[in-house]
């Protein structure tokens, strides 16, 4: 094996690297992770500019590949190792081969960074506005043509020397293959169309079937639909996008993308959130996986979460004994029930949130006509509730309860159910149908809560009697 090829192939990757190790250097020696993006709405029509907003659909989710890390470090290590196997094996025609296909895979890559703004330059003055101010302008250049230098390294890592001079088939034959993949890559996107925005039944956003837009994915239309505000109703979408013409939505949709996917799809990263078109975060997600399944992984966790929380709460509640009335009810409930605006409330069909609220006597318990309220927390919390319901009245029970307060209900349709803000309804609670009653509270677990700012689960315990009654004063017995 060659020294000159071994130095060749070191050269390569250490170039390849150099960048990544600088600005690893950089960010820790001054904590700025060196992430800078630039964002035009330029909106004139110019080759170079729109060839390189075509290929940034493909060339980031590509770049974004851990072979394709580090300047294509990885690569250029995994052609040097099977150049070196080749070589052992006597196939130096495979070497040579595996190492060119590196490099055209490099270049491939690279190259469109330098070409493409020299030939807006090469077109006229008028595009160059496309790529930004001149320092960026003069760095993407730059970098475009360092980004060449290590492909360009390995073929000649990978190059037989001669002495005498002969024609130089295989150089002739690599460039024809770069210039073979980048007309391959770049024509079709030059024949797109420039500038079009697409109106909500053109992306087909309602879903019915009528759109007319080819040549994007159905991810594609999912974000343009969100990005433009066509998703749902009373959607505005994402200010300052709406007249930006497809291509330029979805370009700068994917650079996003690849900066999320590099932090693991978390968009509230500072790389993420730092970026000159960080607004189209909030959209990501239906253009690019790594944010939908880091986003669907939070919302796992979350509910799992809250799953656990109410379990809880539920196993606290089940632990208290169960009520033993000295009247046999017609029927017993028993719920752990949730509020977030102090009250458990008790409704009837057609009554739900007409007029205010009930006053509550004692802060306990009010009644109305079809509606009925509650305390069971200190605004947002959980109580323990069991609900019995009676054909004539119980009698009264105070020991063990804290309060116990009596008032009077009229039922219009006689299918009063208590409900709590997470869905749990107790029915059946009038026995007669339509006609007057008396709801009966007792409660314990109140002093508790008002002097602790966390209070045991299953802290605060109702039980609510109904049963037959014309009187309509509340009564207080404790």
């Amino acid at each position: 094996m060659p020294r000159r090829s071994w130095v060749l192939w070191a050269a390569a990757a250490l170039t390849a690297v150099a960048p990544a190790l600088l600005f690893w250097v950089v960010s820790v020696v001054t904590g700025d992770d060196g992430s800078r993006t630039y964002i035009t709405m330029f909106q004139r029509s110019c080759l170079g500019w729109d060839i390189h907003n075509q290929i940034l659909l493909w060339v980031y989710p590509v770049k974004a590949f851990p072979l394709f890390s580090y300047g294509g470090a990885p690569l250029i290590v995994l052609g040097f190792v099977g150049w070196c196997l080749s070589l052992r094996g006597g196939r130096a025609g495979l070497g040579r081969i595996l190492g060119r296909c590196v490099a055209v895979v490099l270049l491939a890559l690279g190259l469109p960074d330098f070409l493409l703004p020299t030939l807006d330059v090469a077109l006229g003055p008028v595009c160059l506005d496309a790529w930004g101010p001149p320092e960026r302008f003069s760095t993407q250049i730059a970098w475009g043509l360092y980004d060449c230098v290590a492909p360009v390294l390995v073929l000649f890592a990978v190059r037989v020397p001669r002495r005498a001079y002969i024609r130089r088939g295989p150089v002739i034959r690599t460039t024809a293959a770069v210039l073979a993949v980048t007309a391959v890559v770049l024509l079709p996107a030059a024949s797109a169309p420039p500038g079009r925005v697409s109106g909500e039944r053109e992306l087909d956003c309602a879903g019915f079937g009528d759109g007319t837009v080819t040549g994007l994915s159905a991810a594609d239309k999912r974000f343009l639909c969100t990005v433009r505000g066509h998703d749902r109703p009373y959607d505005l979408g994402v200010e300052g996008w709406d007249e930006v013409s497809d291509q330029d939505v979805l370009a700068q949709g994917r650079h996003l993308c690849a900066l999320a996917t590099r932090h693991g799809g978390d968009i509230a990263a500072r790389a993420v959130s730092e970026a000159p078109q960080a607004s189209l975060a909030g959209a990501l997600a239906d253009l690019c996986p790594a944010v939908a399944g880091a986003q669907q992984a939070e919302a796992d966790r979350r509910q799992a979460e809250s799953d656990a929380y109410v379990a809880q709460k539920e196993r606290a509640c089940a632990a208290h004994p169960r009520h033993r009335p000295k009247v046999l009810p017609v029927r017993q409930r028993r719920a752990t029930m949730w509020t977030e605006f102090w009250t458990i409330d008790g409704w009837e069909e057609g009554y739900e949130g007409e007029g205010d609220p009930p006053d509550l006597v004692e802060d306990l318990v009010g009644g109305g006509r079809g509606t009925l309220a509650i305390w069971a927390a200190d605004e947002v919390g959980h109580a323990c509730v069991t609900a019995e319901s009676y054909t004539r009245r119980p009698p009264p029970e105070t020991r063990g309860w804290e309060e116990v307060v009596e008032v009077g209900y009229e039922s219009p349709t006689g299918a009063l159910a208590l409900s709590d803000g997470d869905g749990t309804r107790l029915r059946g609670l009038t026995t007669r149908g339509p006609g007057s009653y008396r709801v009966r509270v007792h409660l314990r677990g109140r002093e508790l809560v008002y002097q602790v700012a966390y209070p045991p689960d299953g802290a605060v315990e109702l039980l609510v009697q109904v049963f037959p009654g014309t009187a309509k004063k509340p009564v207080v017995y404790k």
